[in-house]
């Protein structure tokens, strides 16, 4: 049986076999490339998006790092917020938040019925702020402003909550001494100012709370708060 099929079918010639290997071979080759081609595309854009929008997001955060004085985003602690609210007792008037960040200051103060207003330098965090005053009902009694707190006049606030650093207190403490009235009360949290003593003091490590009253300081009479309308940029 095995001979009479090899007698009776034809046998291709070595050449008519080369010939079929060359045209199925490069179809084969050119579907893999086109394939691998499409895939590399897909990869490298989506490599490049992710790069983009990482970017996009982690550079408002680095930014500020690459300053002189460097102010980084470090969120306030519950008992941080409960010792700045008790430094805040019997206190009235406007509220600044200088480095905002998310906003939690700012809005706790607002519940308590301050109208408080915050400055951070980093646009994601004030969008955070802004969507998060809305979302607790406190958004008409809050403002973010983006903005370099050097660039920027506290004179019309009488109370000042300050998040800062060690590298950057010195320079803080004479701005504020200059462009404050003798009725304003300075909050320091986490570290407190090199000269001024402070009148108040509450919490413990990282948690502590240092107030700075001016009139005493100063030796000046608590002149009558008012509150100068901000005009939102």
């Amino acid at each position: 049986f095995n001979k009479a099929v090899s007698e009776n079918t034809p046998c291709p010639s070595p050449g008519a076999m080369s010939e079929a290997v060359a045209k199925e071979i490069p179809l084969e080759e050119g579907e893999g490339g086109s394939r691998r081609s499409s895939w590399g595309l897909l990869v490298t854009a989506g490599v490049g998006g992710t790069l983009v929008a990482l970017y996009a997001a982690v550079t408002p955060f680095v930014t500020p790092a690459l300053r002189k004085v460097c102010l980084p985003f470090v969120p306030a602690t519950g008992a941080q917020i409960q010792n700045v609210l008790k430094m805040l007792e019997n206190r009235s008037g406007s509220l600044v938040d200088i480095g905002s960040g998310d906003g939690r200051i700012v809005i706790a103060a607002a519940k308590k019925g301050f109208q408080a207003v915050g400055y951070e330098l980093n646009p994601w965090l004030v969008w955070y702020s802004r969507y998060r005053a809305w979302r607790d009902g406190v958004h008409q009694n809050t403002k973010f402003y983006i903005s370099d707190l050097w660039k920027v006049s506290f004179s019309r606030y009488t109370n000042v909550v300050v998040f800062g650093v060690p590298q950057m207190m010195p320079q803080l403490e004479k701005k504020l001494e200059e462009e404050l009235e003798c009725n304003a009360r300075i909050i320091a949290c986490r570290f407190p100012f090199p000269c001024w003593i402070p009148d108040h003091t509450t919490g413990e490590g990282i948690d502590t709370v240092w107030a700075y009253d001016l009139k005493r300081s100063r030796g000046c009479e608590t002149k009558s708060l008012e509150i100068t309308p901000e005009t939102e940029c």
